[in-house]
């Protein structure tokens, strides 16, 4: 489970800074806060 939180973290995160760099600003923020929240080093939602 650790690792599924680990990998859907880091996806979350580049999704979040592709989208600051294609100019979504706000998406790109949402997304990265999301993925530092789910990963286990962060407060995750699901634990």
């Amino acid at each position: 489970m650790v690792t599924l939180l680990w990998i859907l973290a880091v996806i979350l995160v580049i999704a979040g800074i592709l989208a600051i760099i294609r100019g979504q600003m706000l998406w790109g923020i949402v997304l990265i806060v999301v993925g530092l929240l789910v990963g286990p080093g962060g407060v995750s939602v699901f634990a």
